[in-house]
């Protein structure tokens, strides 16, 4: 486990073709699109979902600084305007101190840039494409996104 104790998870495909049982999953999970990521707690219930959608999710430990970069860069208030420099570090601290976006203005759902150079491939899990788990590595990943 990282030291934060969260999961930024990143849809990395779309819902062509998929169940409802898989659908309703994402659903829950606010990951309606392709490029959508979310911060989740590290627990057994969590971890089970995404394991019933590896296959159209990429998920690993995120770090603080990737998370404080995350706020700055895409996170977003109602009205969908930017967070303001001084209130992130305060925002970060409250993330990781309840394991939740819920008690922040922020929206639950970053929504991110494809990755710089693209994916290997959405169809292939990690390491040889980009689905499912992947640990610390998500973090080189969010870089190449924000």
């Amino acid at each position: 486990m990282a030291e934060t104790g969260l999961f930024a998870v990143v849809r990395i495909r779309g819902s062509i073709g998929l169940n409802k049982a898989r659908k309703d999953t994402l659903n829950m999970l606010n990951l309606t699109r392709v490029n959508h990521c979310v911060v989740i707690r590290e627990d057994p219930s969590y971890t089970g979902m995404l394991r019933k959608i590896e296959n159209y999710v990429t998920w690993g430990e995120i770090t603080k600084e990737t998370l404080e970069k995350l706020v700055l860069k895409r996170g977003r208030v109602t009205g969908n305007k930017k967070i303001e420099p001084e209130k992130v570090k305060k925002i970060t601290e409250t993330i990781l101190k309840d394991k939740s976006v819920k008690n922040t203005p922020l929206k639950p759902v970053f929504r991110l840039h494809p990755p710089k150079k693209g994916y290997k491939s959405i169809k292939v899990l990690y390491p040889k494409g980009d689905a499912g788990y992947r640990g610390e590595k998500i973090n080189e990943l969010l870089k190449k996104m924000i």
